[in-house]
C-alpha cells in the first residue's frame, strides 16, 4: 500500500503536533489582529481589531482595541469560553473600559459577540475565523471575522504581563484573576495612576496563591484572589437549595437541560447521590440530554446542579425538563458562586397523588 503525503498534509500534521505540544491554551493565548465593520444604527464603520485572549481552563478573558489610529480607539473587556463539544471559541465584549478621542458620540457603544474556529493553515500560521454578532435597534446584524495571531500588540495594558510570562508562572489562575480585578479598579477609578509590579524577576515558579501585586498612589494593595477549585469542592462547599420534589416510576427518567433565557456560556456539572454524573455540560438553547435508568435510583434521590461559571450573565441559570412516563415535569434552576440547585427525585406508585406534573 501506498500513501500520497503532500505539502498540505505535512502542514496539518505538524499542526497537530504543535498543539498537542504546547497545548490548546497556548496557541490560543495571545495577540490577534484583523479588520471587522461595527454596526451602529444605520452607519457602519470599518475598524482595525486588536484582541488580546488569555485562557485560564475553558473560559477566556481579555481585552479589545477597536481602532481607527493609535491615538482613536475603544477598549473592551472581554470574556468567552471554548465549546469542548465542537472547540468552537466564543468571546463577546463584556464592558468599555477605556475611551479616546470618540468625539461627542454619546450613543452606548456597540458590543459584538463572536464564534469563530482555531485554524492552523501553516507553520507559525494561526488563525481565528467566523463570524460577529452585533445587537441594535435595526435587530441583530453578523459580519465576517478574520484575525491572525501575532508577535507584538500595537497597544500596551495589563494582560500583557500575563501573554509575555504564560508559560513561566503567568498562567495562574490567581494572576489572571489579579489583572481582572485591576482593569475594572482601573474603570472605577481611571485618574488614579496604577503601576503593576513585575514579578518576573523571581525565578522560582509562581505559587497558586500569588496575585500581582498592585499600587495605586504609591500605595500598595493586594487583590486577594480566590483559590480555584475542583468540581468536586464546588459541589462540597456550596449549599444546596431544594427547588422541587418530582415523583419516579417507569423503567427510565430523560433529563434535558437547556440554558434559560439567554444563551451567554454558562456551563455546569451534574450530582447524583453525592457522586459526579456529569460535568462540563455547556448549556445551549438545544438540549444536553441524560438518561437515568430507575431500576438503579433508590426510594430518594438528589440530583444537584453545580455551576462551573457564571456565563455572561450571572447567576448560572437552567432550564430541566424531565420526561417519566411520558410525563413532563419542569424545574428552572439557579445556581451561584455560594449555592447549588438540588432536585429530589423519590420512588412511588401512585405520584399523582404528591405532585401535579405540567402536561404538554
Amino acid at each position: 500500500m501506498k500513501f500520497n503525503i503532500n505539502a498540505q498534509s505535512i502542514l496539518l500534521i505538524f499542526c497537530f503536533q504543535f498543539i498537542a505540544v504546547l497545548g490548546y491554551a497556548q496557541p490560543l493565548t495571545g495577540i490577534w489582529q484583523g479588520r471587522i465593520n461595527k454596526h451602529t444604527g444605520l452607519i457602519s464603520n470599518t475598524y482595525n481589531l486588536e484582541l488580546k485572549l488569555v485562557r485560564n481552563g475553558d473560559s477566556l478573558i481579555g481585552s479589545s482595541y477597536y481602532f481607527m489610529s493609535k491615538d482613536s480607539y475603544q477598549r473592551f473587556l472581554v470574556k468567552g469560553y471554548v465549546n469542548p463539544y465542537d472547540g468552537t471559541v466564543t468571546w463577546w465584549d463584556e464592558i468599555l473600559t477605556d475611551s479616546k478621542n470618540q468625539g461627542n458620540n454619546k450613543q452606548e457603544p456597540s458590543t459584538l459577540h463572536f464564534v469563530t474556529d482555531f485554524n492552523c493553515p501553516g507553520e507559525g500560521i494561526m488563525k481565528l475565523d467566523g463570524e460577529a454578532e452585533t445587537n441594535d435597534a435595526k435587530g441583530q446584524k453578523k459580519t465576517p471575522v478574520h484575525l491572525v495571531k501575532v508577535d507584538a500588540p500595537a497597544f500596551a495594558d495589563e494582560w500583557d504581563y500575563v501573554l509575555e510570562h504564560f508559560q513561566t508562572g503567568g498562567n495562574d489562575p490567581a494572576i489572571i484573576d489579579s489583572i481582572e480585578q485591576l482593569v475594572m479598579l482601573k474603570k472605577a477609578a481611571p485618574s488614579q495612576k496604577v503601576i503593576i509590579q513585575n514579578p518576573s524577576r523571581k525565578k522560582e515558579p509562581v505559587p497558586t496563591t500569588t496575585s500581582v501585586p498592585i499600587a495605586i498612589n504609591s500605595e500598595p494593595v493586594k487583590p486577594v484572589a480566590k483559590p480555584v477549585q475542583t468540581i468536586e469542592e464546588m459541589f462540597v462547599t456550596r449549599k444546596k437549595v431544594l427547588v422541587t420534589e418530582i415523583p419516579v416510576s417507569g423503567d427510565s427518567i430523560e433529563l434535558r437541560f437547556y440554558d434559560h433565557a439567554e444563551i451567554d456560556g454558562d456551563s455546569i456539572s451534574l450530582f447524583l447521590n453525592n457522586k459526579l454524573l456529569q460535568k462540563n455540560i455547556l448549556l445551549k438553547a438545544s438540549p444536553y440530554i441524560v438518561k437515568l435508568p430507575v431500576s438503579e435510583l433508590g426510594e430518594s434521590n438528589e440530583l444537584i446542579m453545580v455551576a462551573e461559571n457564571l456565563g455572561s450573565i450571572p447567576p448560572n441559570t437552567s432550564l430541566m425538563i424531565a420526561y417519566i412516563n411520558d410525563i413532563r415535569y419542569e424545574a428552572r434552576l439557579e445556581s451561584t458562586e455560594n449555592t447549588s440547585a438540588m432536585i429530589r427525585f423519590f420512588k412511588t406508585t401512585q405520584a399523582a397523588n404528591k405532585l401535579k406534573p405540567n402536561q404538554e
